[in-house]
C-alpha cells in the first residue's frame, strides 16, 4: 500500500476493466457493487440484491448538463508526509515511498505505539503568516496552506478574487478532531492554573473555514464538518451541492488534522486500532494483507477548488477534471466494524445497527456507490478505477473496500490522488501486500505502479474516490460509521458543452 501523503491513513486501491467482470450488462442499480464484495455464500449474496432492488431505481441515470451545474476542479493544494506540492506528492505514490517513521515529535519511546506519519519541514512562506498565526494548531496552519496554494493553482490570486462576486465564494473544509492539541494543552494549562494559557477558541472544528473565510473575503457558505476520514469527502459533496443549487460559483472544499500529539496516539491505541509494527516503520501499513495489526496515524491537510462550469470558461480557468457527483450513506451499527446482515445504507441513510462496527458484507459501501454513480449519471461499465479506502484493519479491509486513514483529510487528499490518476494516466500501488487476503478476488495493484488510460476521449472513462468512515471514542466526533462516495471524470474542451 501506500501511504497517501501525509494523512492519517494508508492509501490502497483496485483497478476495475471497464467490462466490469463481464457484468455491465446487468443494472448497478439492481445488484451490489460486485467488485466490492467479497464471496460470503449465495444466500447472503442474493440478499443483498433484494435490498439494493428495494433501495434503488432502475431507471438509467441522467448526467447533468447545464454548465451552471456542472462541476470542475481547477485547483488543488496539499500538506503531506510525502510532501507538501500535489506533482511531488503522487510521484512518490507512484514510487510506492511510505511517509511512515518512528515517531520523534514527542517521546513515544515507552509507548506500544511508536510510529506514525509526521509532517516536516513545514514553513508556510508566502502562504501562512507565521507570526500571526503563531498560537494556531498546527491542523489550521496545513489548511491555510492547502488552500492558498489551490487557490494559487486554480489562478485565483488576491487580486483576481477583488474582482469577483465573494458572495458566491465559500469554503467547506472539514476536521475529525479539529484543534486537538489546542484543547490537549487548554486542559493542561487548566490544571496547572494558567488561565492565560487558555486558547479553546482556537480549538473547533469551524476554525479552519473561519481563518480562510477571513483571508480571502469568501462570504459565501462557509462551515465545517466533522465526520472522522470521511470528513473532506463529506465536504467536497457539500461544496458541489452548494454551486449545484446556485448558491456559489466557487468553493474550497477538503480537510485537514494533526493529531499526532500523545493523547492521538493512546486513544486510538486504546482502541486497539493502531499497528505495533514499530520495527517496520515503513511496513506498518499493508491493506488486504493478512498479517495486517492496525493503521498508522498520521497528519495533513488536502483543499480542492469546485467550480461551476460556467464560472470557470467564463475567467479562462484551467479545467482539471470535472466532479460528477456524490453520495452519503451511514452503518450506525457499531463504532468501527460494519453490520453482517447486508442492511441499510443509501445517499444520506443510516442503518441504526451498532455503535462503532461497519457492516462485514460491505453493502454499505456498495449502496453508496450505486447512489453516487446514479447521482452522478454514471452508469457502472464507464467506471474502469476505483481509489477506494482500506485502513490496514482486520474488518476494515474486506467490509469497507479501500484507501485508508487520513481522519478529517482523508477524503480530499484521496480526492487529489484520484484526480491524478486521470490526469497523469498513472495508478499508484498498494504497498506492502504479499499475502492477500483469500476473500479479496480484485486487482489491488500490489507493489507495483500501472500504466492505465484513464483519459480516453471516444470512451469516457469514470474514476470513483471512496471514503469510509470508522469512528473511535476518543475523537470528539457525532457521527457513526459512514460512507461517502465521489465520482470524478476526464474532461476534454470538445466535451464542455
Amino acid at each position: 500500500m501506500a501511504e497517501i501523503g501525509g494523512s492519517f491513513f494508508a492509501c490502497s486501491h483496485l483497478q476495475l476493466r471497464s467490462s466490469m467482470n463481464n457484468t455491465s450488462s446487468r443494472s448497478l442499480y439492481n445488484m451490489p457493487f460486485p467488485s466490492l464484495l467479497s464471496s460470503r455464500g449465495q444466500n447472503k449474496k442474493r440478499q443483498l440484491r433484494r435490498t439494493m432492488a428495494a433501495s434503488l431505481t432502475t431507471s438509467a441515470p441522467k448526467r447533468e448538463k447545464d454548465p451552471k451545474k456542472r462541476i470542475v476542479i481547477t485547483g488543488m493544494g496539499l500538506v503531506s508526509v510525502l510532501g507538501n506540492d500535489v506533482d511531488s506528492f503522487y510521484e512518490k505514490l507512484l514510487n510506492g515511498e511510505s511517509g511512515i517513521s518512528l515517531i520523534d515529535k514527542f517521546d513515544a519511546s515507552e509507548y506500544p505505539v511508536q510510529i506514525a506519519g509526521q509532517v516536516r519541514g513545514f514553513s508556510g512562506d508566502g502562504y501562512v503568516d507565521l507570526e500571526k498565526y503563531q498560537n494556531i494548531d498546527d491542523c489550521w496552519k496545513y489548511s491555510l496552506f492547502a488552500a492558498k496554494t489551490a487557490l494559487q493553482d486554480a489562478n485565483l490570486t488576491p487580486q483576481v478574487i477583488k474582482n469577483l462576486d465573494r458572495s458566491k465564494m465559500g469554503v467547506v473544509v472539514g476536521s475529525g478532531a479539529g484543534g486537538i492539541k489546542t484543547l490537549c494543552n487548554a486542559i493542561d494549562a487548566l490544571l496547572k492554573q494558567e488561565y492565560n494559557k487558555i486558547l479553546t477558541s482556537y480549538y473547533p472544528t469551524n476554525m479552519g473555514p473561519a481563518l480562510l473565510a477571513i483571508e480571502t473575503g469568501f462570504s459565501g457558505p462557509i462551515y465545517s464538518i466533522s465526520t472522522a476520514c470521511a470528513s473532506g469527502n463529506y465536504c467536497l459533496c457539500a461544496a458541489a451541492n452548494h454551486i449545484r443549487k446556485g448558491e456559489a460559483e466557487i468553493m474550497l472544499a477538503g480537510g485537514a488534522d494533526a493529531g499526532v500529539i500523545p493523547s492521538g496516539i493512546c486513544g486510538f491505541m486504546a482502541c486497539k486500532a493502531l499497528s505495533t509494527r514499530n520495527d517496520e516503520p515503513q511496513k506498518a501499513s499493508r491493506p488486504w494483507d493478512q498479517h495486517r495489526d492496525g493503521f498508522v496515524l498520521s497528519e495533513g491537510s488536502a483543499v480542492l477548488v469546485l467550480e461551476s462550469l460556467e464560472h470557470a470558461r467564463k475567467r479562462g480557468a484551467r479545467i482539471i477534471a470535472e466532479y460528477l457527483g456524490g453520495a452519503i450513506t451511514c452503518d450506525a451499527h457499531h463504532l468501527t466494524d460494519p453490520r453482517s446482515d447486508g442492511l441499510g445504507g443509501g445517499a444520506i441513510t443510516c442503518d441504526a445497527h451498532h455503535l462503532t462496527d461497519p457492516r462485514s458484507d460491505g453493502l454499505g459501501v456498495a449502496t453508496c456507490i450505486s447512489k453516487s454513480l446514479y447521482n452522478a449519471g454514471v452508469s457502472p461499465e464507464e467506471v474502469n478505477y476505483i481509489n477506494a479506502h482500506a485502513t490496514s484493519t482486520r474488518v476494515g479491509d474486506l467490509a469497507e473496500s479501500m484507501v485508508g486513514h487520513a481522519i478529517g483529510a482523508a477524503g480530499a487528499l484521496e480526492a487529489i490522488a484520484t484526480v491524478k490518476a486521470i490526469a497523469t494516466g498513472w495508478l499508484h500501488p498498494t504497498i506492502n501486500q504479499y499475502n492477500l487476503e483469500p476473500e479479496v478476488t480484485i486487482d489491488t495493484l500490489p507493489n507495483t505502479k500501472k500504466k492505465h488510460d484513464v483519459n480516453v476521449e471516444d470512451v469516457m472513462t469514470v474514476a470513483v474516490s471512496t471514503i469510509i468512515t470508522t469512528v473511535n471514542k476518543f475523537w470528539p466526533i457525532n457521527q457513526t460509521p459512514g460512507f461517502t462516495i465521489s465520482v470524478f471524470r476526464s474532461i476534454f474542451d470538445h466535451m464542455c458543452i
